[in-house]
């Protein structure tokens, strides 16, 4: 590739959250964004923001509901004639209740924003950058996705299916021995419109929720150390709250004589 080439860093979910402070972490690195999530206005603020502490930065909005197949794939088309040397798939919502009192519309649009999106924003980018030195992916799951929470079973499954696909996806390439690399970041309790949005209110106290807490602003700070690290994993614990980098947690059998492909 021309090292002359314009890069970007992509962000999903950008409008809020770790989202939000992510890309203003990549801006503070001179990083050109392309800045995607379904509230315009939200979009504006934070492009307004990172031009004045960047303004020599490239800055693209598409508004985009990712819940929605088809505008999974128009999306990554529009975008083809950039050259993101990044993608971070953060886009997703979680829901707090019982199996038994499940909306089934919120938990359709879960598995298709938290699964499905994820899924195939992550093979497309694949198949683009696979050769690409330089390129990453990072798929932003849960510690919830490595733990069974109480009252978040179906989000915490969905988290399960984040982490092992990122974990297998990122050691498939390497025994490919891809210039692409992919990391998975598993947050613990994070202060962002999570907690509304998973309880249906207007309105979520972090500190009677919870004894312990990061910031969005922290939790970008430890992507920035898994974006920088050789590591496939960063983690939050549940027990102390420390940042951990890791290369694997779920089994990987690797070894052909343990797997059907010929």
């Amino acid at each position: 590739m021309n090292n002359h080439v314009k890069k970007y860093t992509a962000i999903t979910g950008a409008s809020s959250g770790i989202g939000y402070a992510t890309a203003i972490e990549f801006a503070k690195r001179n990083k050109n964004l392309i800045l995607i999530a379904r509230r315009e206005s939200q979009l504006e603020t934070l492009k307004q923001k990172i031009a004045e502490l960047n303004p020599n930065l490239e800055i693209i909005i598409k508004i985009c509901d990712l819940s929605q197949a088809d505008n999974v794939f128009s999306l990554f088309k529009q975008l083809d004639s950039y050259y993101i040397e990044t993608w971070i798939n953060n886009a997703g919502f979680g829901h707090y209740g019982s199996v038994k009192d499940q909306d089934l519309d919120k938990i359709q649009s879960m598995l298709h924003l938290n699964i499905e999106a994820l899924t195939i924003l992550s093979t497309l980018y694949v198949h683009k950058y696979h050769h690409q030195s330089g390129t990453q992916i990072i798929n932003i799951s849960s510690r919830g996705g490595y733990t069974i929470v109480p009252n978040a079973v179906t989000y915490c499954a969905t988290k399960f299916y984040v982490n092992a696909f990122t974990e297998g996806l990122a050691q498939e390439l390497r025994q490919a021995k891809a210039k692409l690399t992919a990391k998975v970041l598993a947050p613990a309790a994070t202060q962002t419109e999570f907690g509304q949005k998973a309880n249906n209110v207007n309105e979520y106290d972090y500190n009677k929720s919870f004894s312990q807490y990061h910031t969005a602003e922290q939790m970008a700070g430890f992507l920035m150390a898994l974006y920088d690290s050789d590591n496939i994993i960063g983690e939050i614990s549940t027990k102390d709250f420390s940042f951990t980098l890791k290369d694997s947690i779920l089994p990987y059998s690797g070894n052909a004589a343990e797997n059907q492909k010929s």
